[in-house]
């Protein structure tokens, strides 16, 4: 090794401390010599004796590399850097106390300093001060956003490099793992490819770094709502009533989930109870009005929602809940009042998508059938403009799954799944009827209507993921019963979760099942499969009619939603093909004109006994969270079977999305 240089051959002083620099990780002697030389010339320089402790650290001297720390924090005792070099040492030497005095001044220095903060709060939960390392999570979350702007411009919508940003979040995850601010875009990342199970387990390691950091919960609630677990969402929201009990939001968002997961009577009382400590908070009406339609109580539902509006006239999502009643009847002043708050130049665009549509039910009721549909395309142009639905994705992502199952996947995988007949699955989209047959099977004695589960996808995720969202379109590899058995053990236990009665089949009736279809038939080969089919215009416009939970999906766009049912109608042409006689229609006109002979067909294929309970459906008392709740709590009738018709003047797009599925209904096979 060759003699360090003295300072003055070397040029000015930042040139040589840049020089020694550039030794201390590949020569780190030689670097201290050079360093030392400079503190003859420049006594107690800040970045000299960073540097020497830098060295000192390289070549394993940390004792030493301490002593230089210390006295740089001693001498200098409003510098940063100093007392954060140190409190790093520290922590790697394993003093943790010592470490927490001195990145504790570093934040007393620098407010803003996000490592600091990030490590300071992990040595507080190593010493067991869990209420200050809540609230240094928090502060680095706050302070880390000027650090992290890279990473949030990678992080953001618009980057458009999904695969590369999710990539960048989860290395710098693996070198800061309890960043609350790569946590929480990593989350969010999730959410918007709705990949809402992942998100779930993002958000919930943010929890668990910082118990007390709310926001952190509320993004977990989000993801736990987008999977339909709504008991779930309970549980964390009574996490935050603990530290909050007082506040509105938590209040009616506990009220919301209750609902949501079928516990109306429990949901009315808790209402009750809140609104009996403070009854001119206009939330706790609204949700108080949705608990009362989960359990059919229409009139309750609708002086609730009255209430709601008389304390705070401006309060869209009310009105769009009278609306959405569908057998509610606004007057001429509700009318004049929808209007009024139309023209209010302050309403944001979730408020004016509400009004628009609840004022086109309203004009549609009056058979102005123009300017209603007028109203419902101004909202759902308000809407899709915020909606990331990707309908090309969708539905070329649906063709390359369906291409795997073939003639010859199922001969060689014929009853090698789970034995199970429990499950009946009510394959349809929404508005096509669903409900309506879940709540006939539900009105039988050996059936239990279990709603939308999400147990489907949730169990199907990491295998699909694995085996299907491969570049290769070939074939599925063969499955063994072992693996396939085990795929429909999985699904019961997860359904099993759901049930509350003790009968012997239930019925499961998410929405997005379909996709899952060849899955189905080979994991649980005894499970039934019903499609609820609706005339494609009745069906399509009904949707397109509607504001759906989250505001995602194709049917806030006529010709999206066209190409959603074709996609669907394929789909299961599809199946009928490879399965003849294992999917069950029911097209829900044969089943309006005549509905003996329909519900009689169904329980046949469902290997039930039929019960003259399942003809008086609407009498059955059952907690329904869907949009068509108070439509299956009557007798079945016929005027709304044409309703579309009204409309058919403003829908060629649709009809020319919708192609030869339109002109073949109701023969549902498809030229493919």
């Amino acid at each position: 090794m060759q003699d360090a240089q003295p300072f003055h051959e070397t040029g000015p002083l930042w040139d040589s401390i840049a020089g020694a620099a550039q030794l201390v990780e590949s020569q780190p002697e030689q670097a201290e010599q050079r360093l030392l030389q400079l503190l003859d010339f420049a006594p107690g320089q800040p970045q000299i004796l960073q540097l020497l402790a830098d060295s000192r650290r390289a070549r394993g001297d940390l004792q030493g590399a301490r002593e230089i720390l210390e006295s740089v924090s001693r001498d200098l005792p409003d510098v940063a850097a100093g007392h954060f070099e140190l409190g790093m040492l520290l922590a790697d030497l394993g003093e943790n106390d010592a470490a927490v005095a001195a990145l504790s001044r570093v934040t007393e220095l620098e407010p803003a300093h996000p490592q600091a903060w990030r490590t300071l709060a992990d040595l507080l939960v190593k010493t067991g001060d869990t209420q200050e390392a809540a609230r240094a999570y928090a502060r680095q979350f706050e302070s880390s956003i000027v650090d992290l702007k890279t990473l949030e411009q990678v992080a953001a919508p618009e980057f458009g490099h999904k695969e590369l940003a999710e990539e960048v979040l989860q290395e710098f995850l693996g070198i800061y793992p309890t960043d609350l601010s790569a946590l929480q875009m990593l989350g969010a990342h999730y959410m918007r490819m709705t990949a809402f199970e992942m998100a779930e387990e993002i958000f919930r390691r943010a929890t668990e770094v910082a118990p007390s950091f709310a926001a952190a919960r509320l993004n977990y609630i989000s993801a736990l709502n987008h999977q339909l677990r709504f008991e779930d969402v309970v549980s964390q929201v009574d996490i935050l009533l603990r530290d909050n009990p007082e506040e509105a939001e938590y209040r009616a968002m506990k009220a919301s989930a209750l609902s949501a997961a079928g516990k109306a009577e429990e949901a009315i009382f808790y209402c009750e109870t809140i609104i009996a400590g403070d009854s001119e908070n206009p939330q706790y009406w609204r949700v108080y009005a949705d608990a009362l339609r989960t359990a059919g109580r229409q009139d309750d539902c609708i002086a609730a929602y009255r209430k709601a509006l008389q304390l705070n006239p401006h309060a869209a999502i009310a009105w769009w809940g009278l609306a959405n009643l569908k057998t509610f009847h606004f007057s001429d002043s509700d009318i004049a009042a929808l209007r009024a708050e139309l023209a209010r130049e302050d309403v944001t665009d979730e408020d004016r998508a509400y009004l628009h549509f609840a004022l086109g039910e309203a004009l549609e009721d009056r058979r102005s059938y123009g300017d209603a549909f007028e109203q419902y395309r101004t909202g759902n142009a308000l809407i899709r403009a915020g909606n990331p639905y990707d309908i090309d994705e969708m539905l070329g992502h649906a063709e390359r799954r369906l291409r795997r199952f073939t003639t010859e996947f199922f001969a060689t995988h014929r009853n090698l799944g789970c034995p199970s007949e429990e499950p009946i699955f009510i394959l349809g989209l929404p508005r096509s009827g669903s409900t309506l047959v879940e709540q006939i099977l539900a009105s039988h004695s050996m059936v239990e209507g279990g709603g939308e589960l999400p147990s489907l996808i949730a169990t199907l995720r990491p295998f699909e993921a694995e085996h299907f969202d491969q570049a290769d379109l070939g074939s599925l590899r063969a499955f063994g019963a072992d693996e396939l058995n085990a795929l429909g053990e999985e699904y019961l236990k997860r359904a099993g979760a759901y049930r509350k009665l003790s009968r012997p089949y239930f019925t499961d009736k998410m929405p997005a099942n379909f996709r899952h279809v060849g899955l189905i038939a080979a994991m649980l080969p005894n499970a039934k499969i019903i499609d609820a089919r609706r005339h494609p215009l009745a069906c399509c416009f009904s949707n397109f009619k509607q504001i759906f939970p989250f505001r995602q999906g194709p049917s806030y766009d006529l010709v999206d939603m066209g190409r959603y049912y074709r996609g669907y109608a394929e789909v299961l042409a599809h199946f009928d093909r490879l399965l003849p006689g294992r999917i069950h229609r029911v097209l829900y006109e044969e089943l309006v004109e005549n509905p003996e002979r329909e519900i009689r067909r169904l329980l046949d294929y469902c290997g039930l006994p039929f019960e003259e309970s399942c003809l008086r459906f609407y009498e059955t008392d059952r907690g329904i969270r869907t949009i068509s709740s108070e439509q299956v709590r009557q007798p079945l009738y016929k005027s709304a079977v044409e309703k579309w018709r009204n409309f058919e003047p403003w829908l060629d797009p649709l009809k020319n999305a919708l192609g030869p599925v339109l002109q073949a209904y109701p023969e549902v096979r498809t030229s493919r």
